[in-house]
């Protein structure tokens, strides 16, 4: 009958780290893989709402492969023996502030840190990226207290925020729209 996609293993809530320990389900690193799974999939969501020749595409396949790279470190408990064959994403954080750094000299306007997510449909999708990433980031700083992991990976998570946040500054520049800066009301009467 051939392999099949369910193995029934998972049925009792354990799951499989790669190094053959079973965890529970809600155990903290199946919950930040299970984050940063979420983020690799909606970067594959926005590169098909943008042309495949489109100029973030390269950059954003390296981030899901990237991601992935970084899911089977975590995927290992704090005693493997074996380690991944993946490598660790320690030029990450270099490459995305290069890229930051490129978006943010092309910007005609300053970074404005508040603004409301929207304009388009892709820059609201780095939007919600930059939320998941924040959410997938502060999942592993918890892990890392309880499992010290290679700072290679907190470091592009920090990083990756950043950049979803610089590239819906860029699309909405390329495609003239004007950003919506959040300001803080005050009431003015005494």
């Amino acid at each position: 009958m051939g392999n099949r996609i369910y193995t029934r293993a998972g049925d009792k809530g354990k799951t499989g780290l790669l190094s053959g320990e079973r965890v529970d389900k809600d155990d903290i690193r199946i919950e930040c893989n299970g984050q940063i799974d979420e983020v690799a999939s909606m970067i594959g969501l926005l590169r098909t709402r943008i042309a495949a020749d489109h100029k973030w595409q390269a950059g954003l396949h390296r981030i899901q492969v990237s991601l992935m790279n970084a899911m089977a470190h975590i995927a290992l408990s704090q005693n493997a023996a074996r380690q991944p064959t993946v490598p660790l994403p320690a030029e990450e954080a270099a490459f995305l502030e290069v890229w930051m750094d490129k978006i943010e000299a092309s910007l005609a306007s300053k970074s404005e840190f508040f603004l409301v997510p929207g304009g388009t449909e892709v820059a609201a999708l780095c939007h919600v990226i930059r939320t998941q990433v924040r959410r997938a980031e502060r999942r592993l700083h918890t892990l890392n207290r309880q499992a010290p992991m290679d700072p290679s990976i907190l470091q592009m998570m920090n990083r990756l925020s950043d950049l979803f946040y610089a590239l819906s500054r860029e699309e909405l520049e390329l495609k003239g729209v004007d950003e919506e800066r959040w300001r803080l009301f005050r009431n003015r009467s005494k």
